[in-house]
C-alpha cells in the first residue's frame, strides 16, 4: 500500500473530524455536594394548613389564574446582591428578571459592562411557576407580596431568605420563596401551594427557564436546552426542539445553555417527571420541568423544592451545586482527556497568570508525552523518504500494470523491513489528545477574554491585528489582520514540505494544498485554539527535523 495515500486519508480524515461539531461525551459520575440547607433533602410534603375565611362565591374553577386581574398597588423591584451576583426580583410574578454576574463581563475591556444572564431590557421573566392544565407562566401576572421591609438585600456572608405570596380570587395560595448564599451560584428555590377552599385540586406543577439565544453560533460549543435524564445528558439543538422537545424520565436536572453560562433546575426529590422545551417568538426558548400531577385536599399545602443555578461554566462554580450539575461541562467524546488537561492549564495559571502562556506550556508537555509516538512515527517517514526513488523507478517500470505494480512495492517494503503504516499508527493514537485539548480550548469558560500579549487581548476570541471597516471572504467579524492563523498556516506549509513527498503528482498537490484549506478553517476559531496548534506545529517541526537528522 502506498506511503502517501495512507497519509492523505488520515489528513482528510483528521479535516473531517475538525469540521464535525457534535460529539457524544463521555463523563465521570460526580458526587452530589452539601446542600445549602440540611432541609433540602425532605421529600415533597403535604400538611394540613390553618382553615383561612371562606373566599367569596366565585363561578371561575379552583385553578383558574388571577392573570387578567389588575394590580391595586405599583409592584416592588427587588434588588438581591452578594460578592457574586446581583439579582433583580420584581414582586409582579416574583421571579427573576435580571441577574448579573459581577466577575464576568459583556465583552472584553475593563469598561465593559457586567454580563447579564438576562436580556438586559428586563422584558423577560428568567424563572415561570405555573400548572398543567394551564402555562408555565400561569402566576407571571400575578401581584405577589415579599416579606422584605426595604426593596435591597444584600448579602456578604451567609444566607438570606425572600418569601413571595400571592392569593388568587379562586382560593389558591402561592409561595414563591428563594434562598439566597454569598458563596454560591446556587439558589435555594421553594413553591408551596396551599389550597384555602372546600374543593380538592388536581393538577400538576410547572416550573420553566426562559432565556434568549443568538441565531448564529459563534463557537462549536453546544447552546441551547438541556437535561440530564436517566444519568444521561440530553442536548436539544434549538432548530431541532419542535422534534425532540419531551423528555420524561427521571430528571436530576434541566438547564439552558450558553457557550460558558448556564440556567439550571434541580428538583431535590427523586423521582420521574417530564421536561418540554419550546421555542418562543424573538428566538426565546423555554424548558419546563413538569411535576407529576398532585391532588391538594382541601385546606392543605405541598411543598415543592427545588435548587437553582444562574452562573458560569466552570468546574468550581458547578461543583459546589452538586447534582451532578458538574456533567453540564461537557467536552464531548473525549470528554475524559479533556477535562484533566483543563485542571492542568489552570494549575499552570495559578503559577504564571497568563493563560496564553499556560497553553504553551501545557502544548509542550503533551508533545513530551507523545515524544515516543512522533518519533517512530517520523521515523517511519524518514525510511519511506529513502525509498521514493526506488517506488518512482517501479511506478515508471510497471505503470500500465497497477497490480504488479502494488505487489512490487510491498515486495520493496518487505525487503528493507519497513512498514508502511508506521508514519500513520502512531499519529493516529495522537488524535484523541488533539480533539480532547481541541473541545476544551473552544469551550473553557477560563479562556474568556483572557488577555495573551499585544494586540491579543481576548483568547476566545479570533485573533484580529487591526480592525477594517470592510468585509474579507471567509471571515466572520470584527475584519483584521489573522497574524496567528497566518502564521500558523505558513509552521503546517513548513511541516508538509519536510514530508515525504507523495508518488503521484496529483496527490502531492492535494497534500500541499491542504495547510491553506487549515488556514482558512481556522481563520474564525478562537485564539487560544489557534495557538495550541501553532505551538504544536512548531514542536513538531522541531521534532521531524531531529529524527530525519538522527535517523537519516
Amino acid at each position: 500500500m502506498d506511503q502517501m495515500r495512507l497519509l492523505l486519508a488520515l489528513v482528510l480524515s483528521f479535516l473531517v473530524f475538525m469540521l464535525w461539531n457534535v460529539f457524544f461525551g463521555q463523563e465521570a459520575q460526580q458526587k452530589p455536594a452539601p446542600q445549602l440547607r440540611q432541609e433540602a433533602q425532605k421529600e415533597e410534603k403535604s400538611e394540613s394548613v390553618t382553615p383561612a375565611p371562606a373566599p367569596p362565591a366565585v363561578t371561575k374553577p379552583v385553578l383558574e389564574s388571577a392573570a387578567t386581574l389588575k394590580p391595586e398597588r405599583p409592584s416592588r423591584q427587588i434588588s438581591v446582591e452578594t460578592p457574586l451576583y446581583k439579582a433583580m426580583l420584581s414582586e409582579k410574578g416574583a421571579g427573576i428578571s435580571s441577574f448579573i454576574l459581577k466577575k464576568f463581563r459583556a465583552a472584553a475591556g475593563a469598561n465593559a459592562p457586567l454580563m447579564n444572564l438576562l436580556p438586559d431590557n428586563s422584558t423577560m421573566d428568567g424563572l415561570l411557576v405555573g400548572l398543567s392544565s394551564k402555562s408555565a407562566g400561569a402566576f407571571e401576572n400575578e401581584l405577589f407580596q415579599a416579606n422584605l421591609d426595604g426593596d435591597q438585600l444584600s448579602l456578604t456572608d451567609g444566607t438570606r431568605e425572600i418569601v413571595f405570596s400571592s392569593t388568587n380570587q379562586s382560593g389558591l395560595q402561592v409561595d414563591k420563596v428563594y434562598r439566597f448564599a454569598a458563596d454560591s451560584y446556587a439558589i435555594g428555590f421553594e413553591v408551596r401551594l396551599t389550597n384555602h377552599t372546600d374543593q380538592q385540586v388536581k393538577d400538576g406543577l410547572v416550573v420553566a427557564l426562559r432565556n434568549s439565544f443568538p441565531t448564529k453560533k459563534n463557537s462549536q460549543a453546544f447552546e441551547g436546552p438541556a437535561a440530564l435524564v436517566n444519568r444521561s445528558i440530553e442536548q436539544i439543538p434549538v432548530d431541532e426542539i419542535e422534534k425532540k422537545g419531551h423528555l420524561n424520565g427521571q430528571i436530576s436536572w434541566v438547564a439552558l445553555e450558553s457557550r460558558y453560562f448556564a440556567t439550571s433546575l434541580m428538583p431535590l426529590k427523586d423521582q420521574e417527571a417530564a421536561v418540554r422545551f419550546t421555542v418562543l417568538p424573538g428566538h426565546v426558548v423555554e424548558a419546563q420541568y413538569v411535576e407529576p400531577e398532585l391532588t391538594l385536599a382541601p385546606r392543605s399545602r405541598n411543598i415543592f423544592e427545588y435548587q437553582l443555578f444562574f452562573g458560569p461554566k466552570s468546574m468550581n462554580a458547578v461543583k459546589q451545586v452538586g447534582h451532578e450539575l458538574s456533567r453540564i461541562v461537557d467536552f464531548g467524546t473525549f470528554d475524559v482527556l479533556a477535562k484533566p488537561c483543563l485542571w492542568l492549564m489552570n494549575y499552570l495559571y495559578a503559577i504564571i497568570p497568563n493563560y496564553g502562556v499556560a497553553i504553551i506550556i501545557l502544548t509542550l508537555l503533551s508533545k513530551i508525552l507523545l515524544w515516543p509516538l512522533g518519533t517512530k512515527s517520523y521515523k517511519s517517514m524518514s525510511q519511506m523518504k529513502k525509498l521514493q526513488p526506488l517506488i518512482q523507478e517501479l511506478r515508471g517500470k510497471y505503470k500500465n500494470d497497477r497490480k504488479k505494480m502494488n505487489e512490487e512495492i510491498m515486495r520493496l517494503h518487505r525487503t528493507y523491513n519497513i512498514n508502511p503504516l508506521g508514519g500513520c499508527l502512531p499519529m493516529l493514537v495522537q488524535i484523541p489528545v488533539f480533539f480532547a485539548l481541541y473541545r476544551m480550548l473552544d469551550q473553557a469558560i477560563e479562556l474568556r477574554h483572557a488577555p495573551f500579549i499585544w494586540w491579543i487581548n481576548d483568547l476566545s476570541a479570533p485573533d484580529r491585528l487591526f480592525h477594517f471597516d470592510f468585509s474579507i471572504p471567509f471571515m466572520e467579524p470584527p475584519y483584521g489582520i489573522p497574524v496567528l492563523t497566518l502564521v500558523m498556516g505558513a509552521t503546517m506549509f513548513w511541516q508538509q514540505k519536510m514530508t515525504p513527498p507523495a508518488g503521484d503528482p496529483a496527490q502531492a498537490k492535494m497534500m500541499m494544498l491542504m495547510p491553506v484549506v487549515f488556514t482558512f478553517i481556522f481563520i474564525n476559531f478562537s485564539a487560544g485554539l489557534v495557538l495550541y496548534w501553532l505551538i504544536n506545529n512548531v514542536l513538531s517541526i522541531g521534532q521531524q527535523y531531529y529524527t530525519q537528522k538522527k535517523f537519516g
